[in-house]
């Protein structure tokens, strides 16, 4: 097949190009819960690259920012429930704005590529190959800058329900972005080159294809079990809640009754599961003193705690004789709900809602693990489960088993807690472990190493659940090399941009 010169003008008019992405942000929408359509994944990203190929800065920048705020004023419509339309206005824009930002890259490469490796295997392996790394580093940039950034809509994290999520096992989660990317965009250049007339050359996509699609999940080794007991009080614990003194505390203990006498190595309560400082309130700590020995287990519940004039969000391991001596900080608090960046700037754009913010969080620092007998459990409170150096510090702390304990009372009858439930089962599928997920207000989930679900709590309701949990050991593929391939490919995708350029220039 003769090589095509590049076309160097846009496949769409920019209006039309403006409805694609309109039309792409709803679609990717879709695909995560509570529509939870993973399949439409794909064809939102075909639409957004039809979008911005052959568009100049300006262009992309355009396409971009409708894509972008569209997308996330979807997705994060739930920042809405309490706090009214500016939060969710402020986010939506900012992210999008990022991501628009972030995805002129992309355009650039559909210009500059093209023409630097004119060839079919240039058009159809190096172009899709650069395209997908800079939608990965797309991805890292979003979900880490600025103030920690919040990488909560990561493509990899939509596909917790289909049967591509095991790939996560072998590259982490940006390496499932990286091969959904990669496969609509050989896909792009299959239609754009007609290469279904020489069906050899669509051997590539279809061998991508057959790694999404049969990849199993790497092994990791059964080491036993715990029997843990995740109680969901349902109890008063949203910002705005009115409640009486005690009464969270109160909540839980009248959830976690029913389970005395039985059979329990580990009791979980969720984040925010405490009125007050046990180190600092005897009452609450007395009561968690009862509990833990009316149980015969520990309890790992959650607090605000100050330390040294400084705030944490904490998990603490309180025992029978009344000591923590274990505790994790959570590694992430959110901007703007668990603390203020520059206070002042802010507070002069909205004083109201800047002030319902009156205590200042502080990250943590120490390790997200706790020890119960010998086994080695893996944390994240709350968001900090969409955070990667969480999750993988835990694992490479030797952790058999994973308890993630969050508080979405903020954000009751929205998406907010799908969502993130969904990414609670993608972690298992990455790293080979089960998850106990628990939630002040539901739903609460025991999910297993392969994502299935054992026992699960609807959103609203009191409850318990007690199960035999099964520990694994052995670091998954994707938990070793993730941090590695995210590397590669941000940086291999800003360094093929520019070597593209170059070569361009030159031709």
């Amino acid at each position: 097949m003769p090589e095509r010169p590049a076309p160097q003008r846009a496949l769409l008019p920019l209006w039309a190009a403006v409805l694609t992405a309109g039309v792409a942000a709803v679609l990717m929408d879709l695909a995560y819960p509570e529509g939870a359509v993973w399949v439409l994944a794909f064809p939102a990203v075909g639409l957004l690259l039809v979008a911005l190929i052959g568009r100049r800065f300006g262009g992309a920048l355009l396409v971009g920012l409708v894509y972008g705020v569209l997308f996330f004023a979807l997705l994060v419509s739930w920042t809405s429930r309490y706090l009214g339309p500016i939060p969710w206005g402020a986010l939506s824009v900012v992210e999008g704005g990022l991501t628009a930002f972030a995805l002129i890259p992309i355009a650039l490469a559909y210009r500059w590529l093209p023409r630097a490796f004119p060839g079919t295997a240039g058009r159809l392996l190096g172009l899709p190959a650069v395209v997908a790394a800079l939608w990965v580093g797309r991805e890292l940039f979003v979900g880490s800058w600025p103030y920690g950034g919040f990488p909560w809509a990561r493509l990899g994290m939509s596909q917790a329900e289909s049967p591509l999520a095991p790939v996560s096992s072998w590259l982490g989660v940006s390496g499932l972005s990286f091969l959904m990317v990669l496969l609509v965009a050989m896909l792009v250049e299959v239609v754009r080159l007609r290469l279904w007339r020489w069906p050899l050359r669509l051997s590539a996509p279809a061998v991508v294809i057959l790694v999404l699609l049969f990849t199993p999940l790497f092994p990791t080794s059964p080491s036993g079990s715990m029997r843990i007991a995740a109680v969901q009080g349902n109890g008063p614990t949203g910002y705005f809640d009115e409640r009486e003194a005690f009464a969270v505390i109160q909540a839980q203990t009248d959830a976690t009754a029913p389970l005395y006498g039985e059979d329990v190595d580990l009791l979980v309560w969720p984040e925010g599961s405490l009125d007050a400082d046990p180190f600092q309130n005897d009452a609450i700590a007395r009561r968690m003193t009862l509990v833990s020995n009316r149980i015969d287990a520990p309890l790992l519940a959650n607090a605000a705690t100050g330390r040294d004039d400084v705030y944490f969000n904490t998990s603490m391991l309180w025992t029978a004789d009344g000591t923590a001596t274990q505790l994790h900080d959570k590694r992430h608090p959110v901007p703007f709900g668990e603390y203020v960046p520059d206070r002042p700037f802010f507070n002069a754009l909205a004083p109201d809602l800047i002030g319902l913010i009156q205590r200042e969080y502080t990250p943590g620092s120490n390790p997200p693990v706790v020890d119960v007998d010998g086994v080695t459990i893996g944390l994240a409170i709350c968001f900090d489960v969409i955070y990667d150096d969480v999750i993988w510090e835990g694992l490479n702390d030797g952790a058999e088993v994973l308890v993630f304990q969050t508080n979405n009372a903020d954000f009751r009858g929205t998406d907010e807690n799908l969502q993130q439930l969904a990414f609670a089962r993608m972690r298992a599928i990455e790293t080979g472990r089960s998850v106990v997920n628990v939630s002040t207000v539901g739903t609460s989930q025991v999910i297993r190493a392969d994502g299935s679900t054992v026992t699960s709590l609807d959103a609203g309701e009191a409850g318990a659940m007690l199960d035999d949990v099964e520990l694994r050991t052995g670091l998954t593929a994707g938990v070793l090399l993730g941090p590695v391939i995210q590397q590669l490919l941000l940086w291999g995708g800003v360094g093929a941009l520019l070597f593209g350029w170059w070569r361009a220039r030159g031709r």
